[in-house]
């Protein structure tokens, strides 16, 4: 062998004159991360906990006022919009069945079986006027969303509707944004 040919095999893809270099020293020195990311694991879930707490934030207000760009998934959309004034602009039994059956288990409880007799046909009576209510609801609501949004999604909208209608208006959820007795 001569001086100019090394002892030993040379990498082809080593540069020339010097052994192949560690893959530490290829990459070269480590860049700082950015100041935007995340320093530690800990750092990035307190800003993923901050940022979700100003998400919900945003729509607890957007429940309370009504606004459509912050509305939870289940709010949102136009055909929800209908179904939500629709029922808010009128009354129905379902909304008042808590506090009658609340009247209704106080009835229950008393010693006399003429009111015990008395509750249970009330829960007959209120809970056949919910169902004949609802149907009624369930009919005028579909219509009317076929007319205004013939080729909107309206999967879940009546009951949507429905169950809203099974909350007393001053707890619904977003806030009603018509008065009773205007047309939706």
């Amino acid at each position: 062998m001569t001086a100019a040919e090394p002892s030993q095999p040379r990498d082809p893809q080593a540069p020339k004159g010097r052994p192949t270099p560690k893959r530490n020293e290829a990459r070269g020195p480590r860049r700082p991360m950015a100041a935007t990311g995340p320093q530690s694991r800990k750092d990035a879930a307190k800003r993923q906990r901050e940022a979700r707490r100003a998400a919900l934030a945003k729509q607890r207000e957007a429940l309370a006022s009504g606004d459509e760009r912050h509305l939870p998934a289940r709010d949102k959309g136009p055909v929800r919009r209908l179904a939500r004034d629709f029922v808010d602009s009128r009354f129905s039994v379902a909304e008042f069945f808590l506090p009658l059956a609340v009247i209704i288990l106080v009835l229950s409880m008393l010693p006399s079986l003429q009111l015990k007799n008395i509750s249970l046909l009330l829960w007959l009576v209120v809970i056949l006027l919910i169902v004949v209510d609802s149907i009624g609801i369930s009919v005028r609501l579909k219509k009317k969303i076929r007319e205004r949004y013939p080729d909107e999604n309206r999967r879940g909208a009546i009951a949507y509707a429905l169950m809203r209608t099974l909350q007393m208006r001053r707890m619904r959820l977003p806030k009603p944004q018509v008065a009773r007795g205007e047309k939706p």
